[in-house]
């Protein structure tokens, strides 16, 4: 009990230099936090960077000290000290972003600022665009626009979420034990004109990630309150409509509030109409408590159906019995909602505390009807399936912070604790016809699964390193009912996993930042099949390394690159026409990864990245342990010009040859694909149009090495079946600020 007394005198004792510490706030003209600003005093040559309540603490201050304060899209701003008792508050306005007033700071995730320069330079404008923001991620439709999209990074074919964990304001948005794969995260429910800021972090190596953050995460934050309402309309080739509407509800000080909502049509370029509508509708309230409280309040709904043509054989194309654009079979497709609510209570409890707590609800529902192999498994009425679920998804998370002063140690502590609950209601696979008749029902059941977490975590600043371990620990309990099963049979397994993680960072000089991190990470295996007890393990482990740097080479350039590796204990293969999810052994990757913004002027930005991937099974033989579809080689490059009213964005985006099979004797074939923007601005009103694959090249969006048999054939065959890209698509573009 002693020692237990004398640790927490240690953790949370602040010497009485606190005296002389000043403590400083940083916001906007509208008086909102400015998160990430970097306070340098000039004098004593300290520095720090504001919290996510605006917040920054310089130690050993004076009267008559200078602070230069810089933020990539505010001005700088230069502050002499007149007093250290009281709090200092420093207003910071507006500008269009400035490479050369970037610094390296001390912080693991430095290379956020890649994403926040991409989307100062050009908002996102679609759902699609969401996860592009992130370097190095490439993503993939093939079910008419409804379906989740299939996400590639670091070497991994991650399906729909399997291995990189994507959360929306603290909601998260994989579903476990999902009716059509493990992790399923479907993004679709986020207008992207409400989207603040991209947190991303690659690897296994951060606290406040568990489940499905291997390869990496995601989280996006959408805006407390917007500046102006909007109307926007898309319309373009393909009957292509989209409106999208933001209104602002309350705008004071201490409170605001607004509601967006968004509606998209489009029939897609397949003969087979996709029929696609797509529903959006989100209300935001946030609050300032006088107790130094924040109260954010968050409500939304979506809903979308579609029909899809599905991956076609090359043989089909090749012999003449359809389009690149045609279907084997043409009623494919489903339909989805998912309705939110989100609450956060933050509370700065002293300058050298603060208080995090969320809480969420989500209510979602999903239909999905597919034809992987036509008629192989059954020649007289085809091999079509639904995927079906009900799911409630509920929890919290809480995270306390406390920072500390040990002689020249800064040191932040982080304590976090959470829950989060999936009772997912006819968890269903079944035989089907035309989406009407039922042939018979494969699998049927009631899924419950719990996931208990805690972490701690300790920034400890040390002159010019930064050292940051991490204990996590995850609970799971996995529970499941058989409906089909003439018996009622609750069947139920626990589990838990420890994942530490260790990073170090250390900052040569204001330009030029190097790391190491390393971690444990994991993946959970879906419910049914740990309880069918055919995996070798319920929670594998992922065990990761990245060595790298982040640097200014030039005043108005940014570089970052990374040497990575990552060894999975076990990796999952979803049967759709099967309802399993199978062990594929152990597999290791690593591989590099490159990337360069620079400012060549103030309105003209190049940016570019590149990523290598070497991924293999470990228990297979040599030439037989290909990981099918992982990505190889990756690359993007783009040019955002803005010129007075006039701003002009070129992205290509370029995804290399990689194997299909676990041999290599079927080979996915890759694509270069460049997409144009240009926007005229004048007063309160944006004109524009965007076109997508704009020299019209031939591609396939997703692929797969998959076994089929068609109609007529009297032997199955394995090819490449794919859904084709999209050809040359222009839209024109209109919005109204007010």
């Amino acid at each position: 009990m002693k020692f237990l007394n004398c640790l927490l005198i240690l953790l949370f004792w602040t010497p009485s230099v606190v005296g002389h510490d000043l403590i400083g706030k940083i916001v906007d003209v509208n008086n909102e936090p400015i998160i990430g600003a970097y306070v340098n005093s000039l004098s004593t040559k300290k520095h720090t960077h504001s919290d996510e309540f605006g917040k920054f603490i310089i130690r050993d201050a004076h009267i008559g000290d200078s602070l230069k304060i810089m933020h990539l899209v505010y001005e700088t701003k230069y502050v002499v000290l007149e007093s250290i008792e009281e709090e200092l508050l420093i207003k910071l306005s507006e500008t269009y972003f400035e490479l050369g007033e970037v610094v390296v700071n001390q912080s693991s995730k430095e290379v956020n600022i890649i994403s926040a320069i991409d989307i100062q330079a050009a908002p996102v404008k679609s759902s699609q665009e969401i996860l592009r923001k992130v370097p190095g991620l490439f993503i993939g439709q093939h079910a008419g626009g409804g379906k989740a999209e299939q996400i590639f990074l670091r070497g991994f074919d991650i399906d729909h979420g399997t291995d990189i964990s994507l959360s929306v304001d603290g909601m998260p948005v994989n579903m476990v034990s999902h009716a059509h794969g493990q992790g399923y995260a479907d993004l679709h429910f986020v207008i992207p004109e409400t989207i603040e800021a991209i947190d991303f972090g690659k690897g296994p190596y951060y606290a406040d990630e568990g489940n499905f953050a291997t390869a990496g995460y995601v989280k996006f934050k959408t805006k407390d309150k917007i500046e102006n309402s909007l109307v926007g309309v898309h319309a373009g080739r393909f009957n292509s409509m989209r409106a999208v509407g933001l209104f602002k509800l309350l705008d004071s000080e201490k409170k605001n509030a607004y509601i967006a909502s968004e509606y998209t049509l489009t029939d897609g370029p397949f003969q087979a109409s996709q029929h696609f509508s797509r529903y959006n509708v989100m209300g935001k309230y946030s609050s300032k408590l006088n107790d130094n409280s924040q109260f954010t309040g968050l409500i939304s709904h979506f809903s979308s159906n579609w029909d899809a043509s599905g991956q076609i054989p090359q043989r089909a194309v090749d012999q003449g019995l359809i389009s690149r654009f045609g279907a084997i079979d043409s009623t494919e497709g489903g339909q989805t909602s998912r309705t939110n609510f989100a609450l956060s209570f933050n509370r700065i409890l002293s300058d050298h505390a603060s208080l995090k707590n969320n809480v969420y609800y989500s209510l979602y529902n999903f239909e999905l009807f597919s034809n992987f192999t036509y008629f192989l498994n059954d020649p007289t009425n085809g091999d079509q399936i639904r995927q079906k679920e009900e799911r409630q998804l509920f929890g919290f998370e809480s995270l306390y912070s406390h920072s500390s002063y040990f002689n020249n140690v800064t040191a932040l502590f982080q304590f976090g604790i959470g829950m989060r609950n999936d009772l997912v209601k006819g968890n269903e696979l079944s035989r089907t016809k035309n989406r009407r008749t039922t042939i018979s029902s494969i699998q049927l059941g009631d899924v419950d699964e719990k996931n208990l977490y805690a972490f701690v975590k300790a920034d400890l600043d040390v002159g010019k390193w930064l050292f940051e371990p991490v204990l996590r620990y995850d609970f799971f309990r996995f529970n499941y009912i058989d409906l089909l099963d003439t018996l009622y049979n609750n069947q139920f397994q626990s589990k838990g996993i420890f994942t530490p993680k260790f990073n170090i960072i250390y900052n040569a000089n204001p330009s030029l930042q190097l790391f190491v991190k390393s971690g444990i990470g994991f993946h959970s295996n879906d419910t049914r099949v740990v309880l069918a007890q055919t995996a070798e393990s319920i929670l594998p482990a992922a065990y990761g390394v990245d060595v790298g740097a982040i640097m200014k080479p030039a005043k108005r350039m940014i570089a970052n690159v990374a040497f990575w590796y990552l060894a999975l204990d076990q990796e999952f293969v979803y049967v759709g026409d099967e309802g399993v999810v199978e062990p594929s052994g152990e597999t290791k990757r690593l591989g590099i990864d490159l990337g360069l913004r620079y400012q060549v002027s103030n309105g003209l930005l190049l940016s570019g990245d590149f990523t290598y991937a070497y991924a293999r099974s470990v228990n297979s033989n040599e030439g037989e342990n290909f990981i099918p579809l992982a990505p190889i080689y990756t690359g993007t490059a783009g040019l955002n010009w803005k010129i007075n009213k006039f701003n002009t964005v070129v992205q290509v985006r370029y995804l290399g040859d990689r194997a299909a099979n676990e041999d290599n004797s079927i080979t996915a074939k890759g694509y270069t694909i460049t997409d144009l923007s240009f926007n005229y601005s004048v007063k309160n009103k944006t004109f524009g149009f965007a076109i997508e694959n704009l020299f019209n090249q031939e591609w396939n969006e997703t692929q797969f090495a998959t076994e089929s048999r068609l109609r007529n054939e009297n032997t199955p065959i394995e090819e490449i079946h794919f859904t084709p890209g999209t050809p040359f698509f222009m839209k024109g573009t209109f919005t109204y600020l007010f």
